[in-house]
Order: structure tokens, then sequence, then C-alpha cells
């Protein structure tokens, strides 16, 4: 069974390669276990990691394994620790994302999907050194009632209910924040409001709702 997860880790891993979310060694990915979770190693290029390459912690911070975890495990460990509905997390430098981030800004209620990220904006942290525990902090309070936000001058991070869903809404935010960043080239964009986004928000829980029974 962890075999098999570990395999699962290192495909969302390579696809967030391929589909242009990340490059190099940089960006992570981890999926929840029943004792913690299994984090994605460091400087480890994703077509050389093998499952075994893959390291499993605790959400005290310990960790078992022959490679050192990802810089960004603290990051991981919290949102497993504060948000019981986390599954996995993807933490990426998508081109857009990290646009908006170096310019310290957040996407706005532009388009309704937006709504798909828990809220009618898809905010951006403060700035923190990376991998560290202020780092950790600033965004896990930028995620209260969201699934994704930029971390300034850094990226992106965002979770989900498993490995399949946490890459879809990776790629989604990163169109988002193309489309958004392509609109500021041309002018302002009208935005959605509180109220529209709510009501859109009222529809995907109907939908998941649905989809789910």
């Amino acid at each position: 069974m962890q075999l098999t997860l570990r395999r699962q880790v290192l495909t969302v891993a390579r696809a967030m390669n391929e589909q242009g979310l990340n490059q190099g060694t940089a960006g992570n990915v981890s999926v929840r276990t029943e004792n913690g979770f299994l984090i994605t190693p460091s400087a480890l290029p994703y077509d050389r990691c093998r499952p075994e390459d893959l390291v499993a912690m605790d959400l005290a911070g310990h960790a078992r394994g022959a490679r050192r975890p990802s810089t960004e495990w603290r990051l991981h460990r919290d949102i497993y620790a504060g948000r019981q509905e986390a599954g996995a997390v993807l933490h990426a430098h998508p081109p857009w994302c990290t646009t908006l981030a170096c310019l310290r800004r957040e996407i706005p209620a532009f388009h309704y999907m937006v709504a798909v990220a828990g809220g009618d904006t898809i905010p951006c942290a403060p700035y923190a050194v990376f991998g560290s525990q202020e780092l950790s902090e600033l965004v896990l309070q930028c995620l209260e009632d969201r699934q994704a936000c930029l971390m300034a001058n850094h990226g992106m991070v965002c979770f989900a209910a498993d490995l399949e869903a946490v890459l879809a809404l990776a790629i989604e935010v990163e169109n988002l924040a193309r489309v958004y960043g392509q609109l500021l080239q041309i002018g302002p964009p009208a935005l959605l409001s509180r109220d529209q986004m709510k009501k859109v928000q009222e529809r995907f829980v109907s939908y998941r709702q649905t989809s789910s029974s």
C-alpha cells in the first residue's frame, strides 16, 4: 500500500514539472499517511527520484529515510496539522503565480473560477525566508478558509483531498494567474462582487456533494 502511495507522489511530482508548474528540483509534493505524511526529498530531480527516496515524517517533525526531506517540510506538516481535510499538499514556482507573487498581488475575483480555491480571492502571503517556521505560519494564516495562496517573492502552495485533486487545483490556480496577468497588461478587470462569488462557492459545494453521492 505504501509503495503504491510513494509511486503516486512521484507521478504527481513529475507531472508538476511536465505541466510547467515547476522546474528542476524546486517545489515539493506530499501526501497524508496514517502516521504523518510522505514528502519528496531535498535537492533530488524528480526524474531520478525513486519511491524509496521519499521521506516519511510525523507531525512532530521527525523524519525517517535515507534522504533529507524538502526544506519546506514545515509548511506541509503545519497544513496537515491545521487542516484535517488536507490529504495532499503541493508547493511550486509556476511562472505566472510567481510573477504575481513577486509583485505581492493577490488574485482577485476577476473570474468565477477563483472560487475553486475556497474563497473570493487567492491571497498572497507575506514574505519570509524559505523553509522557515515563520513562512509556514504566515502561509497558514493566509490559507484560512482557502485551499491555495501565493507566497510573496516565492511561488504558490495548495492542498486538496488527494494527490489527483491537488495537481488539478495547482494547474487551475496557475491558469487563473496567467489570465489575470494578461488582463493587467490591458487594464483593470471588472471584478465579481462578494455576493456573486458566494453564490459560486455554494454552487461548487452543491456540485461536489452531488458528484460524490
